[in-house]
């Protein structure tokens, strides 16, 4: 009843959260803050440890973000906010190399160390969740079709789990980055 009730309160945060994101509002980085409070207890209770670990990260990239947000780029002043904006060519080979690094450094650790039921699918989605989290943060537009691929990967596994609130929050997290990026390129071309 306990963690039922913890799940259901989660999944309502999150759904703020990826709101606020869809707006590209500031407001989603404190929100940010407060998801992992109640995301590692959760994915403790599951064995999803490296959901659960990524969601320490969570807590410091949300910090980033925010004053990443609020100050904009080394020249900008203290007032301008960071323009949404496409990621750099040359960033995709590092964002794919450091992806290569992390799924296999979690997919090891989790395999030989934990008792984690899908230690693939967990490295997988925790992997690209980091990459997304700082994607976010640098306001690359593309963030939206990673997280698009995390949060399908991330519903089946939490249904197969039977986290039932968190799954379907996942499903409409998969759904809404369609539109986030739409309306993110919207944004961008004003």
């Amino acid at each position: 009843m306990f963690y039922d009730a913890i799940e259901i309160v989660a999944a309502g945060i999150m759904l703020l959260y990826l709101w606020l994101e869809y707006r590209a509002s500031i407001w989603l980085w404190p929100v940010g803050v407060v998801i992992p409070a109640f995301y590692i207890y959760i994915y403790y209770v599951n064995k999803f440890y490296a959901d659960m670990g990524v969601n320490v990260y969570y807590l410091f990239a949300s910090a980033y973000g925010w004053y990443r947000w609020q100050r904009g780029r080394g020249r900008e002043t203290s007032e301008a906010e960071v323009a949404i904006r496409r990621t750099p060519r040359g960033t995709w080979f590092r964002l794919a190399s450091a992806y290569i690094l992390l799924q296999t450094v979690l997919y090891l650790v989790l395999s030989r160390f934990t008792d984690s039921p899908v230690p693939w699918g967990d490295a997988f989605t925790t992997a690209l969740s980091i990459l997304a989290m700082w994607m976010l943060a640098q306001k690359y537009i593309e963030q939206w079709g990673v997280w698009m691929v995390i949060n399908a990967v991330s519903a089946a596994l939490y249904f197969w789990k039977g986290m039932t609130p968190t799954a379907v929050t996942y499903v409409v997290y998969t759904i809404v980055p369609i539109f986030g990026y739409m309306r993110w390129r919207r944004m961008m071309a004003d």
